[in-house]
């Protein structure tokens, strides 16, 4: 390899190592990527090849240890996650189209312009026109709870 140092191998993997993170969500190859780094800067002043594995194997673990979990906590947000479909129903306010009796099996109500078969939370009879939220969803049946 003409002009091609060893450190200059070093950078290339840890190039390679940040395009895989790319397509993979869970910051582990970037981890590997510091430590191809710290290996890189080792060759570059001319430390041995014990002293470079160490130095990647040190980078990875202290990255895994020390950055992974910042970047999971910080970077990558569970509370962010869209709810669709009837999860997106849950929390929203529905108006009663037809009266909620649990005793008699009935009740619906209309939200965002579809109309559901519903029940109440505390067994109680709400009335046509009234506004609910809407708790829980089972199947195709929504617990609601008066407004």
């Amino acid at each position: 390899m003409i002009g091609l140092e060893f450190w200059h191998i070093w950078i290339i993997v840890a190039i390679l190592f940040f395009i895989i993170e790319i397509f993979t969500p869970a910051f582990l190859m970037a981890c590997f990527a510091i430590g191809a780094i710290l290996a890189g800067i080792a060759s570059y002043f001319n430390f041995g090849l014990n002293t470079q594995i160490i130095a990647f194997s040190i980078g990875t673990l202290i990255s895994f240890l020390g950055v992974r979990p910042l970047i999971l906590k910080y970077g990558h947000k569970k509370g962010s996650i869209i709810k669709t479909n009837v999860e997106g129903l849950v929390g929203k306010i529905g108006k009663v189209s037809n009266s909620i009796d649990n005793s008699k099996d009935e009740g619906r109500i209309i939200v965002e312009g579809d109309n559901w078969r519903a029940i109440s939370d505390n067994d109680e009879i709400i009335n046509i026109g009234e506004k609910v939220e809407i708790l829980k969803v089972e199947s195709t049946i929504l617990t609601v709870k008066r407004i």
